[in-house]
């Protein structure tokens, strides 16, 4: 039987993701994501960003944080949903993502931040087919909790590899 605290990552008994863990969950548009909290660094309020010219529309720039610069992208963007202004409740996460064979620290827009749940095991299934040309390989699995589903990430591969390459050269 896996154990795991970090909520991501390879299960090196069965070679399957582990699933299992806290999650730090939050809001897109009207569904719900979870993140593993091992990969969450901060959550920041929305700060003025500059723009990178010549970037992908979900990159919204670079901040400036305590001396370090990161990229930030909105997450509404790249999943490809309508983009909303932002308000009191929109927030940055910084997370760290595993590119290759180094990692950075990228910010990300999310419409508002939950709480941290533990996810058991059996709360949660497998990704959901959705046919050979929809690309799923960013989703751990989908989470069952009271009378709604949480989506939960793999967030080192919601970009993809050139797309951290890009931003990792941005900061």
């Amino acid at each position: 039987m896996p154990s795991s605290v970090q909520g991501e990552g390879p299960d090196l008994h069965s070679g399957k993701r582990v699933t299992e863990g806290k999650y730090l969950t939050f809001h897109l548009a009207e569904e719900e994501f979870g993140i593993g909290i091992l990969k969450v660094k901060e959550i920041i309020g929305m700060m003025p960003f500059t723009p990178i010219p010549r970037t992908p529309e979900f990159v919204k720039g670079v901040i400036n944080l305590r001396g370090k610069v990161i990229p930030v992208i909105d997450l509404r963007l790249k999943f490809g949903m309508d983009s909303v202004p932002y308000d009191d409740r929109t927030c940055i996460v910084v997370v760290e993502v595993c590119g290759g064979e180094s990692s950075t620290s990228i910010g990300i827009v999310v419409d508002a931040v939950n709480e941290v749940a533990n996810v058991k095991g059996e709360e949660v299934e497998a990704t959901p087919s959705f046919g050979i040309s929809l690309d799923t390989a960013y989703i751990l699995g989908m989470a069952k909790c009271a009378d709604n589903v949480r989506i939960l990430l793999d967030i080192d591969r919601v970009l993809g590899e050139d797309e951290v390459e890009i931003l990792s050269r941005a900061a």
